[in-house]
C-alpha cells in the first residue's frame, strides 16, 4: 500500500474547498487613506478593518515609531530573555498594566501566540478547559496543544459551562472566553463568568482583542466595564494591532502569573521580541485611547446610527452594540455574491465563511471606525439595501 503524499492531500482539500465557495484568497492593499483602501485599482470604502478607534494611521504613532526605529533599528534581533527586550517594551508593559487595573503585563508577538502560550503555561494533561463554542480559534487551539480536556458550551451560556466544569469536579480548570466575539460582535456574560468560575475554583480567562479601546472607562476594556477586577478574572488577553492600530499582543494579571509565564510560556521564549519601534507607537496608541473619548463616542454614535438605518431598511442584523455588526447571510455562495456586488458599488467588505464561522452562517463581517463618517454609513446602508433586495434576500 502506497503512502499518501501530503502535498497531493493539500491540493485535493483545496479543490473541495473551492467547489463549496470556502476558498480564501489574499488579495493587496495598494494604498490607505483613512476609511479609503485601493484594491485591484479601486478605491473602496473599507467595512472589514479593526482600526475601531481610527488610530492605525495617526502622526503621533508615526513619530513615535520613526524616533524609536532611528535609535534601535527596525528589529529586536532576539528575543525578550536573550536580549531583545527593550525599554520601550518595559514602559509599555507598565503602561498596559496600569490601564487594565492589573499588577503586570507581558508582550507577545500576537495574540495567537499570547493564548496559545498563556494556556500551554496553565494547564497540563489531566485538566479540563471549558470554552465557548464560538471562542477564536486561537484559545481552542491552546487547549488542544496543551494536553487538557477541551469542553465547549453553548455560546454565552453560563449554566452550560456549568455542567462542563462539574463533569470534571476535581480536575484543575481553566474557563477561557472571548470578551468581545469576533464574527458575532456580542459580549460574553462576564459577571455570570466570573462568579461561576468562583464556586466551581476555576480560573477565569479573557480574550478581549476586541474590547479593549472600545469598552470601559478609558477604553480599559470589557473587564473594566463589567466592574471585574483581576481577582475575578486573574488571565486577560488583549492584542495592540486592533482598536490600538499598531501589533503585538499582551497578557496581564498577577505578578506570580506573569512571572510563570516568563518561565513556561513557549511563544514568549522562543520567538524574537516585536521590534521596539511598535512598542513606542503602541505606548502612544495607549495614551490616545485613554484620553480621546470622543473616539469611543463617535464610535458609540455610527452603531446607534447604523442599527437604526438597518431597521429603518428592513436589515435583519445580529444582536452587538460593539463595532463588529454582522449581517447573516447565510450560504457561501450568496455572501460571496453579495459581498462582489458591494464591492462594485465600491465597498470593501469581504465575505466570512465556514470555517471561521458554523456552517449555514455566513455573513457580511461589517466593522465600523472612528475614522468612517455618517455619510459613510449612509451611503453603505442605501448600497446593502438596494444590492439585498435585487437579490432577493430581503
Amino acid at each position: 500500500m502506497q503512502r499518501p503524499g501530503l502535498l497531493d492531500r493539500l491540493v485535493q482539500a483545496q479543490a473541495e474547498r473551492a467547489q463549496q465557495s470556502l476558498l480564501r484568497r489574499l488579495r493587496t492593499v495598494e494604498s490607505v487613506a483613512g476609511s479609503r483602501i485601493i484594491v485591484d485599482g479601486k478605491s473602496l470604502l473599507n467595512f472589514a478593518s479593526n482600526d475601531y478607534l481610527g488610530l492605525a494611521q495617526h502622526p503621533a504613532l508615526r513619530e513615535a515609531l520613526a524616533r524609536s526605529a532611528a535609535r534601535w533599528g527596525v528589529g529586536a534581533t532576539a528575543s525578550h530573555l536573550l536580549g531583545g527586550h527593550r525599554e520601550e517594551h518595559a514602559l509599555l508593559e507598565e503602561k498596559l498594566a496600569r490601564w487594565t487595573g492589573r499588577e503586570r503585563a507581558l508582550l507577545f508577538s500576537t495574540g495567537y501566540m499570547a493564548n496559545l502560550g498563556a494556556i500551554g503555561a496553565l494547564l497540563r494533561a489531566g485538566d479540563v478547559c471549558v470554552q465557548d463554542k464560538l471562542n477564536h480559534a486561537s484559545l481552542l487551539d491552546g487547549a488542544q496543544l496543551s494536553g487538557a480536556n477541551l469542553k465547549r458550551y453553548a455560546h454565552a451560556d453560563a449554566t452550560a459551562a456549568e455542567r462542563q466544569l462539574i463533569s470534571m469536579p476535581e480536575a484543575a480548570a481553566l474557563l477561557a472566553t472571548d470578551g468581545v466575539f469576533s464574527m458575532d460582535g456580542d459580549i460574553a456574560p462576564l459577571h455570570e463568568l466570573a462568579a461561576l468560575c468562583k464556586t466551581q475554583h476555576a480560573t477565569l480567562m479573557v480574550d478581549d482583542a476586541h474590547g479593549l479601546g472600545v469598552l470601559g472607562t478609558e477604553g480599559a476594556g470589557s473587564l473594566a466595564e463589567a466592574e471585574l477586577d483581576q481577582h475575578d478574572a486573574p488571565v486577560l488577553m488583549a492584542t495592540l494591532g486592533k482598536a490600538l492600530g499598531v501589533a503585538g499582543a499582551f497578557v496581564a494579571g498577577s505578578a506570580s502569573l506573569i512571572d510563570g509565564l516568563i518561565q513556561f510560556a513557549h511563544t514568549h521564549t522562543y520567538t524574537t521580541a516585536i521590534p521596539p519601534a511598535l512598542a513606542a507607537a503602541a505606548s502612544v496608541a495607549v495614551d490616545l485611547a485613554r484620553a480621546e473619548s470622543w473616539r469611543r463616542d463617535k464610535l458609540q454614535r455610527l452603531i446607534a446610527l447604523w442599527r437604526n438605518g438597518a431597521a429603518r431598511r428592513g436589515l435583519t442584523l445580529l444582536e452587538s452594540r460593539t463595532p463588529i455588526q454582522p449581517l447573516l447571510v447565510g450560504g457561501s455562495e450568496d455572501a460571496l455574491r453579495i459581498s462582489l456586488q458591494m464591492e462594485n458599488a465600491g465597498f470593501y467588505i469581504p465575505a466570512i465563511r465556514p470555517p471561521t464561522v458554523p456552517a449555514g452562517k455566513a455573513r457580511l463581517r461589517i466593522t465600523l471606525s472612528a475614522a468612517h463618517e455618517e455619510a459613510d454609513i449612509e451611503h453603505l446602508l442605501d448600497a446593502l439595501a438596494g444590492t439585498l433586495t435585487r437579490g432577493g434576500a430581503v
